[in-house]
């Protein structure tokens, strides 16, 4: 016979029921085991050697059978169930989910924090917005341009000392945020 059950009324073969103890395990299950044996070792349930073996055969484990025969003398052995996890237990899609809407809110509080920065630069400067030089720096270079092709080489001199003192004046000004 090959392992296949043979229905007597029909005089089918019906696939074998397989023991979920016989299932293949990943390495998941068999970290889960040898912590629990680390575990069984910390409480002095196991010597050094014991444990040594016992991890042996806990990586040697290829199913469900052969790591509860790791444990099975060891009060509150861990039960190996393979196969799909329990309702309620976080998957893959949770985890995308939950990052996308993470990524969202950090996003939010970037653009917020974005915007405090602005109403407190424009609150800083009263409310107005400054783009460009001063009004009286561009009359002070057309009264320099002017001085300096008619003459009067005088004012040029006045004009220009203005001209620095407004630049500076407005510098401080503009440090100072008023």
């Amino acid at each position: 016979m090959t392992g296949f059950a043979t229905d007597s009324r029909l005089g089918e073969r019906e696939a074998p029921v397989m023991d979920p103890k016989d299932l293949r395990i990943g390495d998941a299950e068999r970290e889960r085991t040898m912590e629990a044996l680390r575990e069984h070792f910390a409480q002095g349930r196991l010597d050094h050697q014991e444990l040594d073996e016992r991890l042996d055969r806990a990586l040697a484990a290829k199913t469900a059978r052969d790591l509860a025969d790791v444990t099975a003398d060891l009060p509150g052995s861990p039960a190996v169930h393979p196969g799909p996890p329990a309702p309620g237990t976080p998957g893959m899609d949770d985890w995308k989910a939950a990052m996308r809407a993470h990524r969202q809110q950090m996003e939010h509080v970037h653009g917020a924090q974005r915007d405090m920065r602005r109403a407190y630069r424009d609150m800083r400067r009263g409310g107005r917005r400054h783009h460009g030089p001063p009004p009286f720096v561009p009359i002070l270079g057309v009264f320099l341009i002017l001085g300096a092709v008619f003459g009067g080489w005088g004012i040029l001199k006045v004009l220009f000392v203005l001209w620095i003192v407004g630049m500076v004046v407005g510098l401080i000004r503009r440090k100072s945020g008023r």
